[in-house]
């Protein structure tokens, strides 16, 4: 071993001899050679390989990249290495016990097999009889099946120890696979660079943000505030029901409808001031688009289709008793989409009347006076007393 490896470590100092880097390569090569059997036999492989594949300088010549290749393959293993070597060995074994033409080793084979003998000198007993066990198994197979085992085992290694001076397949190119431009390297900066294009907040905004919402919602969440009027079901205080009966909104509710356009849309009694609303500024028939079309998506699919004609017919066809004013490029979506009717035909039309009620009704809906009238109403129905018996 240490006389191998100092044939190679002369053969190295005589293709680096021009370079100071190459012979301190050299002498870590032979502090290492000493433990080539323990930890040091990986850093011993990988200093080789990088030599190989030109990290120093530049790409040796061929026939330096052949002698590399001989002192990288002659590097003894304890582990996977050698046992690739041994089941070579064990294959060209069987071939020579094969009398046949077609099973002859080549000279190239001839000559790997003596050396790997003088290799495996102290197992050589155990290898030979290995060959013998499988030519004995290789007979009892079939004929056709046996030839096709002798062909995949001979591609095999004609892939993985190929004939000398051929370019082995198996090896990977370390600077081709090094590139900053290789997938798994651009991967982890293309998403960095996706986050950094996000819409981000910082904490602080975010914690601001939630502690408004809460502190906004505090007195609507009766696990923080007894709701107004109380529960006639868990009081004898029916003022909640007088309430519903006269259909007339609360303070509380109509407050409520000033902390965005979608609490108007959710409460029903919001809805129907709204639509007063519009109506009295003729423009109503952008929230009944809008509610028809909240309503054709919770129908059954076999009214859809006449739904849609309806909506169709009345809001967005040429000549519509109430015509809405969407742009062109919603208006083509949907003439479109209404050749194949279905829930989501008018989507389009409808978020832009959204945006448009949004933006621009919704605001003079809370400076209207109707708006303020109920926001300052209050309702004082005094409870009835309890009278005892």
């Amino acid at each position: 071993m240490r006389v191998m490896l100092s044939c190679n470590l002369c053969a190295l100092h005589n293709m680096f001899h021009y370079y100071s880097l190459y012979l301190r390569c050299a002498e870590m090569i032979g502090r290492q050679a000493e433990t080539a059997y323990g930890f040091g036999y990986t850093r011993l492989l990988n200093c080789l390989n990088l030599c190989y594949w030109g990290f120093f300088c530049k790409r040796f010549s061929y026939s330096s990249q052949l002698l590399m290749q001989n002192i990288l393959k002659r590097l003894p293993a304890h582990s996977g290495y050698a046992l690739k070597l041994r089941q070579k060995t064990v294959y060209l074994c069987k071939r020579t016990m094969q009398n046949k033409a077609r099973l002859e080793l080549a000279d190239y084979e001839a000559e790997s097999l003596a050396r790997l003998q003088r290799a495996f000198a102290r197992k050589w007993e155990f290898i030979f009889m290995q060959a013998e066990a499988q030519a004995k198994v290789d007979k009892k197979r079939d004929k056709v099946e046996r030839k096709i085992l002798d062909s995949q085992e001979r591609a095999f290694w004609d892939v993985h120890r190929p004939v000398p001076g051929c370019v082995n397949t198996t090896d990977t190119d370390i600077k081709k696979s090094s590139r900053m431009k290789q997938p798994h390297k651009t991967r982890k900066i293309q998403f960095w660079q996706a986050q950094l294009e996000r819409h981000r907040l910082k904490m602080s905004k975010v914690a601001d943000s939630l502690i408004s919402y809460s502190e906004q919602y505090t007195e609507y969440d009766p696990c923080f505030t007894a709701p107004e009027p109380s529960n006639p079901w868990s009081s004898d205080d029916t003022t909640c029901w007088e309430l519903e009966a006269s259909k007339e909104p609360g303070q509380q509710r109509v407050r409520r409808w000033g902390f965005g356009f979608n609490e108007v849309l959710k409460d029903p009694a919001g809805r129907e001031q709204f639509l007063k609303f519009l109506e009295s500024e003729f423009s109503s028939e952008n929230l009944r688009f809008w509610l028809a079309v909240q309503e054709l998506k919770k129908r059954p699919i076999r009214e859809v289709a006449t739904l849609v004609q309806n909506i169709w017919q009345e809001f967005l066809a040429p000549g519509a008793q109430s015509a809405i004013n969407v742009d062109s490029k919603s208006y083509a979506k949907t003439t479109h989409n209404i050749r194949d009717p279905g829930r989501y035909t008018f989507e389009d039309a409808q978020e832009h009347i959204y945006k448009l009620m949004k933006s621009d009704s919704y605001s003079r809906f809370l400076r209207s006076n109707s708006y303020q009238e109920l926001l300052q109403a209050r309702k004082k129905v005094q409870p009835k007393k309890e009278t005892c018996v």
